[in-house]
Order: C-alpha cells, then structure tokens, then sequence
C-alpha cells in the first residue's frame, strides 16, 4: 500500500441541540474570554444568541467580531485578529459558513503575534502555536470544520489558500438544528460544494489519496445523494438536515487529505471576479469539468456513481461515467441552481480572463486526473456558458 498522511479534527460532537453544550465545552477547554466569529446574516438569524446565551450562562465572556463577509479578504481577517487582542481572547469560537470558519482559523493563528499573514499563504507555512479554536458550521457545504484550509481573496479578485494541520481545529461542533432555516438555494449551492468536495477527493491525482479518503468520499455521497433534494425542499427535515451536514463534514475529511481539482480550481475565478458564492461556482462548472475528465479518466467517477445515484449500478465504465455527469447536471437543476454563466450575467468576452486566471490554481490543477491546459479551461468555461 502507498504510505499516505491523514490528519482530522481532534473531537467531532454531532447532534441536534449541541449548540446548548457550547459554555460548558469552553469553561473546560479554552478558559473564560473568547472572540466569537460570525457574520451578520447569523446574528439576525438568531444562532449567534443562541451560542451567546449558552457562553453567558457559563460564565464565559464573549467579544463578537460579526464583519466576515464572502470570500473574506485580507482586511476582514486581520480586523478579526485585532478584535482578538483587544479582547485578549483566550480561544476562538468560528460559527457560521465556510468564510466565518475560515477566518477563525487564521485569527487563532495570528492573534498569538507572533506570524503574519503575509508569510502563511502554501502549504505548510503556519509554524504555530496557535489559540484553542473551535467551529461550529451552520451551513452543510464547505467541511471546514475538519479541514487544515483557509481561504483568502487578496488583491481585488485573487484567493490564496492557506494550508497546514496547525489550523484544524481542537473541536468542530455539528448540530444539524443550526441548518433548518437556511433557504432552498443556499442549501442546494453548498450541498452540491460538498459532493463535489467528496468527488474530487475520490478521483484526486494527489499521492496522498488514500483508503480513508475514499471511504469517506463514498459514505459522504451516499448520505447526501439521498438527502439533497429533500433537504432543499422540505428544509424542515431534521433527518435530511443530519444527513446533509455529516455528509459534509466526511467530505470535508476526505478532501482535506486528497485535495480537490479542476472543479475548485475553474470555480475561484468565478467567484474573485464576480462575488458568485464558491457552491453555486463549483455547481457551474461541475459537470462540464467531469465531462472532460472522463474521456480520459472514467473508472472514479465509475465506481462513485451508484452511490449518489444507485440506479447507475446497471450500467459499467465509460457508460457509467457518462450518466454520472448527467444526473448531477440534472440534480444541480432539480434544487433550483443556475445552470450557466449565461445565466449570471457573465460577459462571454470575459471566458479567456477566466481561463487564464484558472491557470494560476496551481496547487488544485496538479490534483486533476487529465491535465488541464488553459486552452482546455477556456473551452470547459465555453461549455458552460
């Protein structure tokens, strides 16, 4: 067997209500101060009082930083990092989407003093130590909870990725009651964020793919290829909402050690240049990058297929592989997405800057099973449109 690495979260606590343990979680493991990170849809949402009254009731005093925006930049982060001084945070609390958790993450980090931000960007480059940081996701899309990811927009358009086990979390905290009240579309972009998540980590390029990546890829798909729909349209299932946000969070696991691809790496530029939320991004482009990866490289896509869809298990190789690209094309358009640039009020002048600043996710594109050329990119994008 390939030698292969497999880091993860310390402690997973899943369960509706867990958002009530939170002040008993951090008087035993982080102290009495904690910046909480979030965003301001949360606190209109009410959560954010839910997590704040549980903090109170335990004596925990709690500083909210609520400015985390989509795709944060650099700016948000390190107002963020100052709030935690000024506090003189103890731990970090990450409750929200993937910006909010990712944000938390580097705050942890860079609240310390003692690295800066400028120099964590790769893979590999936290040196640590860092604050106790906790995350507790409200959407079932972006895994973060259990990824040693960042994601940063710096410049105007431009994300940068920081990588490194020091930022997974001592505690990700799933409680699918969070995710009842998240409308239809934002359940369906970052539910589609998720499976995509497992499906490039199964079909990853990456020698670091590995038996236990697969293994969670595959249960993840199977949880949310039969709970999606339901979750999007009845969002009051509490079952399909627990399938959904376990399936995120076992995809989030797999690609956190088989990184993702072309599908990531076509979908930033969408989302730098035209503030398109990463799910629906990837969503866009899903099935036209599959399309082109199977022409070459059928048998994951292949092997994946019948558990998202188990009627696929009739049909074999290049055939299954196929159908397989068409069904998530369909389901993306069963939950309600868009299903082309088109539709986004994308110029088509603009295709050949998107391809172009594809080409620059190096770190994603060297993960692909077919290489990806910038011509290839530019007539992945023309299909699309």
């Amino acid at each position: 067997m390939t030698p292969f690495v497999f880091n993860t979260t310390r402690s997973v606590q899943f369960g509706a209500g867990r958002i009530n343990l939170i002040g008993d979680l951090v008087r035993a493991q982080i102290g009495s101060r904690v910046l909480l990170v979030t965003d301001p849809g949360m606190i209109a949402t009410g959560i954010v009082k839910r997590a704040t009254d549980a903090l109170e009731a335990a004596s925990v005093s709690v500083t909210i930083f609520k400015d985390v925006a989509a795709d944060p930049p650099e700016a948000i982060v390190l107002a963020a990092v100052d709030a935690a001084k000024a506090a003189s945070a103890e731990g970090i609390i990450g409750l929200g989407g993937g910006s909010s958790l990712d944000v938390a993450k580097l705050v942890a980090v860079l609240a310390l003093g003692r690295e800066e931000l400028k120099g964590l960007y790769g893979i590999g480059n936290v040196k640590g130590p860092r604050l106790p940081l906790i995350l507790v996701p409200t959407t079932a899309g972006t895994g973060s909870e259990v990824t040693p990811i960042s994601i940063v927009t710096t410049g105007t358009s431009e994300k940068m990725g920081v990588v490194s086990p020091v930022i997974l979390p001592d505690i990700a905290l799933l409680d699918p009651e969070l995710t009842l009240g998240l409308p239809p579309h934002i359940t369906a972009a970052t539910g589609i964020d998720a499976m995509v998540h497992a499906i490039e980590a199964y079909a990853s390029a990456n020698p670091n793919n590995n038996p236990v990546s697969r293994i969670l890829a595959t249960e993840a798909l199977t949880l949310m290829g039969r709970s999606l729909l339901t979750a999007v349209h009845t969002g009051s299932d509490i079952k399909a909402r627990s399938d959904m946000l376990l399936g995120s969070m076992l995809a989030g696991q797999a690609f956190a050690n088989s990184p993702v691809a072309a599908v990531h790496a076509l979908a930033y530029p969408l989302g730098g240049h035209f503030h398109i939320p990463h799910g629906l991004s990837n969503a866009l482009v899903l099935p036209h990058v599959l399309r082109f990866n199977t022409k070459v490289a059928p048998q994951p896509y292949a092997e994946i297929a019948p558990f998202v869809f188990p009627d696929l298990a009739s049909l074999e190789g290049q055939e299954r592989a196929e159908a397989f690209c068409e069904r998530l094309a369909a389901l993306s358009k069963a939950c309600g997405l868009q299903q082309s640039l088109r539709e986004m009020q994308i110029p088509e002048s603009f295709l050949p800057k998107l391809a172009s600043d594809a080409m620059n996710q190096t770190r994603l594109l060297g993960n692909n099973p077919r290489p990806v050329t910038e011509a290839d990119a530019l007539a992945i994008y023309q299909a699309a449109y």
